[in-house]
């Protein structure tokens, strides 16, 4: 698949490649949200998936398309936690040796789970482009292949599983939203989505502290911004300056980006934590704290991707005191 665009056909590929590893996630309806946002609204819990992200889906596509010779010398990823946990239980189900290149800005809850997942786990620098230097390095020095956490085609079109699994379940949806970083996630829903109804409307929604790729296209290129502290750490990172792939295909799919603040964020994690007795990273939360926050233009059938539950025990607790009625009487 190098060196072409993702297609329709690529995303089907890669629903019968991870069928093996990675089950469907369920598509509920929210009643609480739906009446507060005047709309039917519906939550795709890819936090329920085997290592709580949607990212085992890129990460098996990409993993299973390797070679034996590739798998055999080992493989390493840069992570802010969720894609790197992804490749470690990817790994080990397939025996293969793993390195997990990670900055020293992840929560030490992810630091834990995955120096418990049997990957080799290196601490690097201060950002995720310093961990993935660090990944690159340890290719030309130790022959492991990089297994890129959202600029790569397999790991695209892994992602966008998740909008053959929306057409199938709920085929009127007509907006879907996510939380956006790197751009693998949307890349794959745009192609997956639009490719069936171009009016589907794809909205991506990131934190004010580091929206490394609302910023590169308000510049017009990939550019660097300084991460900051956030709930929504899963978003933090870079996009890479040599970004091949979600860069243009963010701009070419992606409807509108939305930029939350940090109560916005908590917000839409209290939300989840009320209404339906789950706990949700931030990152997870954003596209419910911007309903909440009446920042989206919805349709009449919306769906968003709660995509992971990675978060350190003491912010719960901080969001439960915090914001424990986040929908009005």
């Amino acid at each position: 698949m190098a060196g072409k665009s993702v297609v329709l056909r690529d995303v089907w590929k890669a629903k019968k490649r991870i069928s093996s590893v990675v089950k469907k996630s369920p598509l509920i309806y929210s009643p609480v949200l739906s009446e507060f946002a005047g709309t039917s609204v519906h939550l795709k819990l890819e936090n329920l998936n085997v290592s709580d992200s949607f990212k085992i889906r890129g990460a098996t596509n990409k993993i299973l398309s390797l070679t034996p010779e590739k798998q055999e010398r080992g493989i390493t990823t840069f992570s802010t936690g969720n894609f790197g946990m992804s490749v470690a239980y990817v790994a080990k189900k397939l025996g293969i040796n793993a390195t997990i290149c990670i900055s020293k800005r992840v929560p030490n809850g992810k630091v834990n789970t995955l120096k418990r997942s049997g990957a080799e786990i290196e601490i690097y620098g201060e950002s995720q482009d310093d961990a993935e230097r660090r990944s690159y390095q340890l290719e030309r020095e130790q022959g492991l292949t990089v297994i890129h956490p959202f600029d790569d085609p397999y790991i695209i079109s892994g992602q966008g599983t998740i909008g053959l699994e929306l057409l199938e379940d709920l085929p009127e949806v007509d907006t879907v939203i996510g939380g956006l970083s790197g751009g693998g996630l949307h890349s794959g829903l745009g192609v997956a989505l639009k490719s069936t109804d171009p009016d589907i409307q794809v909205i991506g929604a990131s934190t004010e502290h580091g929206a490394t790729m609302y910023e590169s296209i308000q510049a017009g290129k990939p550019i660097i911004v300084e991460e900051q502290n956030t709930l929504a750490d899963s978003l933090l990172g870079g996009i890479g300056l040599n970004n091949s792939y979600t860069f243009d295909m963010v701009q070419q799919y992606v409807d509108e980006i939305i930029l939350l603040n940090e109560d916005e964020i908590a917000e839409g994690m209290g939300f989840m934590l009320d209404n339906h007795r789950m706990i949700i990273e931030g990152a997870a939360a954003s596209g419910i704290g911007a309903i909440l926050n009446n920042r989206i233009q919805l349709g009449s059938e919306v769906v968003v991707v709660i995509s992971g539950c990675s978060v350190e025990t003491s912010v719960i607790l901080d969001i439960a005191n915090k914001y424990k009625s986040t929908i009005p009487e």
